[in-house]
C-alpha cells in the first residue's frame, strides 16, 4: 500500500487587531505622562531666618492662601517699629516677601572698671575684654560672654576688678641698706636705692649688682639684690709698659685703667681694663711684645719674575797687579 505525503500548507497569517496597537500606544503614553514632572499648586517650605522661627508646627504642604506666623528666636526680640511677621502662600506658589523682624537682645550694661577699661559689645553672642591701666592688675576673668539663660541673656561671669600693683620690701643685704626701708609695701614703679655701710677694715665695701631696684609687678622687683663686699684687684703692673690713666694705690670694683707699651714694643690685648667682681681685671691684662728688627724680604713688584742669565765674563783675580793672558 502506498502512502503519499503531500506538503502541508502553512496557515494564513492572522490580521493584527487594531485594538492591540491602540492598547500599546495608550500604555506608552501613560508611562510618558508619569515621567513628566508633576505640576504642583503648593508653595515650598516657608523661608528660614536668623532671628525668627515658625510659630507652632510646620505643615506638610502649603497651598495658595495659607499663612505662616513667625516669632523671635531665643536671645532675640522684636524690632521697633514692628515689622510684619506673617507670610502668605501666593497664587504663583511663592511666599510674600518678609524681612528679619527681630534683633539680638543686650546683656546688662557694664561700665569701665575703676582704673581700667573694657572693649566689646553687649549684644547676645558677643564678648567684652577687660584691660587695667598701667600700675594695676586684673583680678577676675579677662573676657565675659553674653549668653542665653532661659529667655534672658546674661553675662557668663562676674566682671573683674583692677587692683593696684604693690611689692613687698625687697630685702636687707649684709653690710648694706636701702632707702625707705621702714615701709611695709611699695607701689608700682617705686624705686629703692641700695648703698654699702662703711667698712671697719682697711678696704671699703663695693656694691656689686644693681643699686637701683624698681617695683615692676606684683611682689616683683626689677633685678636681684646687690651685694656689699670687698673687691680689690692687684696693681696693674705691665712688663715693658706703663699705666697712663687711672692712677691709684688701690683698685676697687669697677676701677678703670689705661695701659700702653714702651717704645719698641706693641700691645697684645686691650689697652683699657676694669676691675671685676671676682677681684680680676676684665678683660685680662695685656702683654707688650717686642717689635722684630729682622728686615722683611723684598718681594718682586711684578707678578712675573724675570731671571737674569749668568755672566760670561771671566772672574778677575783677587791679587793686585796680576794680569791674566
Amino acid at each position: 500500500m502506498t502512502v503519499s505525503c503531500a506538503p502541508r500548507k502553512a496557515p494564513p497569517p492572522r490580521r493584527a487587531s487594531p485594538f492591540s496597537s491602540w492598547r500599546f500606544a495608550g500604555i506608552l503614553l501613560a508611562v510618558q505622562v508619569l515621567l513628566l514632572p508633576a505640576s504642583s499648586d503648593a508653595c515650598d517650605d516657608p523661608p528660614r531666618f536668623q532671628s525668627m522661627k515658625l510659630k507652632g508646627a510646620s505643615q506638610a504642604t502649603y497651598n495658595p492662601g495659607d499663612k505662616v506666623e513667625y516669632e523671635c528666636r531665643p536671645g532675640y526680640m522684636r524690632i521697633v517699629p514692628l515689622l510684619t511677621t506673617t507670610a502668605v502662600c501666593q497664587a504663583d506658589n511663592t511666599w510674600t516677601p518678609l524681612q528679619e523682624a527681630c534683633t539680638r537682645k543686650s546683656c546688662p550694661q557694664l561700665g569701665d572698671p575703676l582704673n581700667g577699661r573694657l572693649n566689646g559689645t553687649f549684644l547676645f553672642g558677643s564678648k567684652v575684654h577687660f584691660v587695667c591701666n598701667e600700675g594695676f592688675r586684673l583680678v577676675g576673668h579677662e573676657v565675659l560672654h553674653c549668653e542665653l539663660v532661659g529667655n534672658s541673656v546674661v553675662w557668663d561671669k562676674d566682671p573683674p576688678l583692677c587692683e593696684k600693683i604693690l611689692c613687698k620690701p625687697p630685702g636687707q643685704i649684709p653690710n648694706g641698706k636701702y632707702t625707705n626701708s621702714h615701709k611695709d609695701t611699695f607701689e608700682y614703679n617705686e624705686v629703692v636705692i641700695y648703698s654699702c655701710n662703711p667698712s671697719s677694715g682697711p678696704d671699703e665695701y663695693s656694691l656689686v649688682g644693681e643699686s637701683k631696684l624698681i617695683c615692676s609687678g606684683l611682689d616683683t622687683w626689677s633685678s636681684d639684690l646687690p651685694e656689699c663686699k670687698v673687691v680689690r684687684c692687684p696693681y696693674p703692673a705691665l712688663r715693658n709698659g706703663k699705666l697712663v690713666s687711672g692712677f691709684g694705690k688701690k683698685f676697687y670694683y669697677r676701677a678703670k685703667v689705661v695701659l700702653e707699651c714702651n717704645p719698641g714694643y706693641y700691645l697684645k690685648g686691650n689697652d683699657t681694663i676694669v676691675c671685676g667682681a671676682d677681684n680680676m681685671w676684665e678683660p685680662k691684662m695685656p702683654e707688650c711684645i717686642k717689635v722684630s728688627t729682622t728686615p722683611s724680604p723684598i718681594l718682586p713688584t711684578s707678578s712675573h719674575s724675570v731671571s737674569t742669565p749668568p755672566s760670561t765674563k771671566p772672574p778677575t783675580s783677587s791679587v793686585s797687579g796680576l794680569v791674566t793672558s
